[in-house]
Order: structure tokens, then sequence, then C-alpha cells
């Protein structure tokens, strides 16, 4: 059995533009995962009627309690 490996060195103008837009999103997922603000939701729909009543929200309004410093309703 064998193995054929074949790689192609990109260079030139082309490959500045695929290095610079493959770092590009490798940025832009780290950043929007550590923005992400699921957790936040999770834990708010775990908690009771009841206790949600006492912050002052329903369970309909958690992704806006959430999101609530982006986004004016």
């Amino acid at each position: 059995m064998a193995n054929v490996t074949t790689h192609i060195a990109d260079a030139g103008i082309r490959g500045g533009f695929y290095n610079f837009f493959q770092a590009f999103g490798r940025g832009m997922t780290a950043y929007m995962e550590r923005r992400s603000r699921a957790d936040q939701v999770a834990a708010l729909n775990a908690k009771s009627d009841a206790e949600l009543a006492k912050l002052g929200i329903t369970r309909d309004g958690i992704p806006a309690y959430v999101f609530r410093d982006l986004f004016y309703v």
C-alpha cells in the first residue's frame, strides 16, 4: 500500500490573499466564540419562572435581557 501526498506551493499574490483571508476567518471565529452568550441564555432558561420574576424578566424576555447592551427595543 502506498500513500501519495502532493503539495503545490502557492506563491504570489493569490497565496497572500488566501493567507490573509484564512487568518481573518480564524480571528473572526475566535472573536465570535468569545462573545457568545449562549451560556447566559442556557443559565437563565434553567431558572424557574419565580427566579426569573425576581430578576424582573419573563421567559420570553431572556434574549432581550441577555443582549440588552446590543439592541434597543
